[in-house]
């Protein structure tokens, strides 16, 4: 009796063990099957059917087991137009809808009109931003300029090779006749070499394209000066100085590997003698709304140099002084040994428009070594009446009558001993 039992138990949990094993068998057949079923979207085979290869909108009148969720709708500029063939093998056009800003739109070609849904112009390239910037240098020229002279200057510093190219002239005045052009090149502080140009006849604006070499070291090149005098030769082979340019040659115009171009206006050549002690060349200009008080010490001549000191460099102390009181000080870099050195650098100073009246600049020339070391070889002071006179006034108060421009003037310097 108890045998039956347990088998008739046994066959009741294997029956229900297999009725489970059926539902769960089921289940997932079902969830397998929904997602390898293919469902057609509304209207592709009536629309296949009725049109063939031409792609048309859907048919209102397909039966479908689907409800779409979303209705398919026609925009407005594709409504009227024949259906395009997929086997033309042609990109068929978007459509395109009107701008709200008509200000867009570019020029229209004559009997064409801009209606709405015609193409619309979200930008526009602009060719000018895509061209060279023009050549200023050939215009512009300044009233009573003696000509401008272009060059090129590169520094070979492993080979210690300075190559200089000359490449044109323009608008050269050559007194009474046609301007027959020679340059002349120096590396200064040495006026006893120079390299020479062919002459270029009968022409105010002559073409060189002639290239020079300087043999120079690495370690003084930064305190030499380029220098091109233009002349013009008479019919009895004469040299008339024109002008002339100087070209200081920093460290920000030689480096890279490839020549920089350069222009410069002529300068005359000073006919007055320096004087006892020499001469100092620079500009100021004052700033309003800045507050700011520009000098640039451009270049001295005729300098009396201590032949004791051999050559030693020479520079220039900018002080700025108020009330007869320092206030800052600035430095030009050496030059070795050269009467006639060239700067061409600029410092700025702060000075308020309360303190003009009370503010002077003092321009010192030494030569030497910073520091006890050095020797004074002239000074000039520069301010209003209470410190300066002369010339040195002059250039004050034309600083002040012509703000932001700068002014530029020669100045003679005196050995006057400063504690």
């Amino acid at each position: 009796m108890e045998e039956l039992v347990a088998l008739v138990i046994g066959a009741s949990a294997g029956g229900l063990l297999l009725l489970l094993l059926i539902g769960v068998s089921c289940c997932l057949w079902k969830r397998f099957r929904a997602t390898f079923i293919y469902e057609e979207l509304p209207g592709t085979t009536a629309a296949s059917s009725m049109q063939g290869d031409n792609l048309c909108p859907p048919s209102t009148s397909t039966h479908t087991s689907r409800q779409p969720a979303v209705p398919f709708v026609v925009p407005a500029s594709l409504q009227g137009r024949d259906c395009v063939p997929l086997h033309s093998r042609e990109w068929a056009q978007a459509p395109q809808y009107s701008c709200t800003a008509p200000e867009l739109l570019g020029h229209t070609s004559s009997g064409s009109s801009s209606n709405r849904g015609d193409g619309c112009m979200v930008g526009t390239i602009s060719p000018a931003l895509y061209k060279f910037p023009e050549d200023q240098s050939e215009s512009g020229f300044p009233e009573g300029c003696l000509g401008r002279l272009w060059f090129s200057v590169e520094y070979q510093q492993e080979a210690e090779r300075l190559l200089v190219g000359l490449i044109k002239a323009r608008g050269l005045q050559a007194p009474k006749e046609t301007c027959s052009a020679l340059v002349k090149l120096h590396l200064l502080p040495d006026e006893r070499r120079f390299l020479q140009s062919k002459t270029k006849c009968q022409t105010a604006d002559p073409r060189f394209d002639e290239h020079f070499v300087f043999q120079v070291s690495s370690k003084s090149i930064t305190q030499r000066v380029l220098r091109f005098s233009v002349f013009h030769v008479d019919r009895q082979g004469k040299h008339q100085l024109l002008g002339h340019v100087l070209f200081p040659l920093k460290n920000e115009t030689l480096v890279g590997n490839c020549p920089h171009i350069v222009w410069r206006d002529l300068e005359a050549e000073s006919l007055e003698p320096p004087s006892e002690f020499g001469d100092l060349q620079f500009c100021l200009s004052y700033s309003n709304c800045l507050s700011r008080l520009t000098v640039v010490v451009l270049r001295a001549k005729g300098l009396q140099l201590r032949e004791d000191m051999g050559f030693a460099s020479v520079f220039v102390k900018v002080s700025l002084m108020n009330q007869n009181k320092f206030v800052k000080c600035k430095k030009t870099s050496a030059v070795l040994g050269s009467a006639n050195p060239v700067y061409s650098e600029t410092f700025s100073f702060k000075v308020y428009p309360a303190e003009l009246d009370t503010a002077s600049l003092s321009l010192m020339v030494l030569q030497g070594t910073e520091g006890d070391k050095s020797h004074q070889l002239g000074r000039v002071v520069v301010g209003p009446y209470m410190y300066a006179r002369g010339r040195q006034l002059e250039h004050w108060n034309e600083m002040l009558s012509k703000p932001q421009k700068l002014v530029k003037r020669w100045h003679v310097l005196c050995c006057t001993t400063v504690p």
